[in-house]
C-alpha cells in the first residue's frame, strides 16, 4: 500500500514539473513566406504598412511592463484583433490561429478595441469647416441641396445578455445593439453612437444624441436626411410618406437615392469586418464590449477609406435592418413640415 502512494507522489511531483508549451505567435514577419500583400488584407482587412501603423498608436494601451510568461507583443494582439474584426467567428478558433488561449483572445480583443477609441477617435469627426464640400458631394449624387450628412440605424447580433435582457431584444425579435450613425457622400463616418439596447427607437437614440442638440443650437448649417423612423425637423428632412403630387414623388425618389449613401456605408462597415454581420453568428461579449468593438470598427472603416484601401465587395443589409415601415416615428412632426414644403416646392415641382 506504501508502494503506491509513492507512485501517486510522483506522478503528481511530474504534473508539476512539467514545462510550459508556449505555441507559435502570428506576428507581421510570419507573413513573408506565406502572403502578399493583397492575401493580408483580405484576411485583415489592413495592409502591412496600416497594421503597423495602428500597433504604433495603440502600444502605450497594450504593451505589457515585462515579458514574463511569454506576454503577448502588441503586433500580435493587434493582429488577432483585426482578425475577429475581419472574420467573427469562435474565439477559440482565433486563439489557436494565433497561439494563443481563449481567455488570452477574448482580453485582446477588448483591450485593443478599447486603445483604438482611445487613440484613433479622431477619425470620427463632423467636419464643421468643410460643409461645403460636403453639400456639394451630397449635390452631385441627385439634385439635393444643403444635405451634410445622411442619417439611419443598424442593429449589431449580439449574444443574449445577463442582465436587462429584453430591452435588447430588437424589432426582427433577435439580441442587438441598435447603432445610430451619420455618414457623408464618400461613405465615412462623421458621427456614430454606439450605446443603446437593439429595442431603442431610432428617434429616441437621435434625441439623446450631443449632435442633435448641435443642431438644434444652430452650430451646424445644413439638413439631415433620415427615413421615416425620424421626427421631421427643420434640419432633418425625412420622406413624404403618402405623396401626393409628382414634386413630391420627385422629392422622394431624390431623398432616396441621396440617403441611400448611409445604407452603403453600412453594408460595406459590415463587410469589411464580418464581426458585426449576422452571418458569422453574434458577438459573444457582453454589451459593454460589444460597443467598443462596433466604435473600434467604424474608425478603422474610416481609416481604410483615408488610406484608399480596398473595398470589399458591399453586403446588402436591407434584410437585416428593415424598410422600417413596422418603425415609423409616430410623435409629432415638428416644425420641418414648413422647411420640406418649401424646399418640394423651389426645387422639385
Amino acid at each position: 500500500m506504501a508502494a503506491a502512494f509513492i507512485v501517486i507522489d510522483e506522478d503528481i511531483a511530474n504534473i508539476r514539473r512539467r514545462r510550459r508549451i508556449f505555441n507559435i505567435r502570428t506576428t507581421i514577419s510570419t507573413f513573408d513566406d506565406y502572403f502578399n500583400e493583397t492575401d493580408i488584407i483580405s484576411r485583415y482587412r489592413l495592409d502591412r504598412n496600416s497594421i503597423n501603423e495602428v500597433t504604433l498608436a495603440v502600444a502605450q494601451d497594450i504593451q505589457h511592463e515585462t515579458n514574463r510568461s511569454h506576454a503577448l507583443t502588441p503586433e500580435t494582439q493587434v493582429l488577432l484583433a483585426l482578425r475577429y474584426y475581419a472574420k467573427g467567428g469562435f474565439l477559440s478558433e482565433l486563439a489557436d490561429l494565433h497561439g494563443v488561449s481563449r481567455a488570452s483572445a477574448s482580453r485582446c480583443i477588448a483591450s485593443v478595441s478599447t486603445s483604438i477609441v482611445k487613440r484613433m477617435g479622431h477619425l470620427i469627426n463632423f467636419p464643421v469647416e468643410e460643409l461645403q464640400k460636403t453639400k456639394e458631394d451630397f449635390h452631385d449624387i441627385a439634385g439635393m441641396p444643403n444635405v451634410v450628412g445622411a442619417i439611419d440605424g443598424t442593429l449589431i447580433p449580439i449574444i443574449a445578455p445577463k442582465d436587462d435582457e429584453p430591452a435588447f431584444v430588437c424589432r426582427k425579435q433577435f439580441h442587438a445593439l441598435n447603432v445610430q450613425a451619420v455618414c457623408d457622400a464618400n461613405l465615412r463616418f462623421n458621427n456614430v453612437v454606439a450605446k443603446w439596447p437593439g429595442s431603442a427607437h431610432d428617434s429616441a437614440i437621435w434625441n439623446s444624441s450631443s449632435l442633435s442638440i448641435n443642431f438644434e443650437n444652430g452650430d451646424i448649417n445644413g439638413w439631415l436626411l433620415g427615413d421615416s423612423g425620424y421626427p421631421l425637423r427643420p434640419w432633418l428632412l425625412t420622406p413624404v410618406l403618402r405623396p401626393a403630387s409628382r414634386a413630391e414623388e420627385t422629392y422622394n425618389r431624390s431623398h432616396k437615392k441621396t440617403r441611400n449613401t448611409v445604407e452603403r456605408a453600412f453594408g460595406l462597415l459590415k463587410s469589411r469586418f464580418r464581426c458585426l454581420h449576422k452571418s458569422t453568428g453574434c458577438m459573444m461579449f457582453s454589451p459593454g464590449k460589444c460597443c467598443q468593438v462596433v466604435t473600434a470598427t467604424c474608425i478603422l472603416h474610416n481609416f481604410c477609406i483615408n488610406k484608399g484601401l480596398p473595398m470589399p465587395e458591399e453586403i446588402d443589409t436591407e434584410e437585416e435592418d428593415g424598410n422600417h415601415q413596422d418603425h415609423v416615428y409616430n410623435g409629432p412632426l415638428g416644425d420641418g413640415l414648413i422647411t420640406r414644403r418649401m424646399l418640394i416646392q423651389n426645387r422639385f415641382s
